[in-house]
């Protein structure tokens, strides 16, 4: 099944995958040989700290090309903008009761950080608005209770 991503999404998973790969496995392979260089591997801590990294390293390597060879990945810039929530958009909301402006972005799972008001495409105000359209009103079920939203502007940027 393909996940869904965005293009900054992936650039940014292919960045930490070439870092990894080029700087951060070079790196502690040669730990690793200067720890061996010290003698008796059982009691050597720079050895077995070494090694553990290679081991988080290797798992976070599989673990992203994993994700990459996954990914679905979406543009929404290339797509015309027809006022509509869809993955990828980045949505203007008013809070109806609190007369107050928020602004999301609908991300992939791996790419959602509410500091940059970017929103998971399963989270329950992305699932709310998948589907609907400027001046659409929807309502959240968020953990304090329903909310409800205007949809003001749909941007595909």
């Amino acid at each position: 099944m393909k996940t869904p991503m965005t293009v900054e999404g992936a650039e940014a998973l292919r960045q930490e995958l070439q870092k990894l790969k080029q700087e951060d496995r070079p790196r502690v392979v040669k730990a690793i040989a200067e720890a061996r260089e010290h003698g008796d591997l059982k009691e050597n801590a720079e050895y077995h700290a070494a090694k553990e990294e290679q081991g988080f390293i290797e798992g976070r390597i599989q673990e992203i090309e994993g994700k990459l060879s996954n990914a679905q990945v979406i543009d929404v810039t290339k797509l015309a903008p027809s006022g509509k929530v869809i993955f990828g958009t980045t949505v203007s909301l008013l809070d109806l009761e609190k007369d107050a402006r928020r602004v999301y972005k609908i991300v992939g799972d791996d790419e959602a950080d509410l500091k940059q008001n970017k929103v998971s495409v399963s989270s329950p105000i992305a699932r709310a608005l998948i589907g609907k359209e400027e001046g659409d009103v929807v309502i959240v079920q968020a953990p304090s209770g329903p909310v409800e939203y205007e949809i003001e502007e749909v941007k595909h940027c």
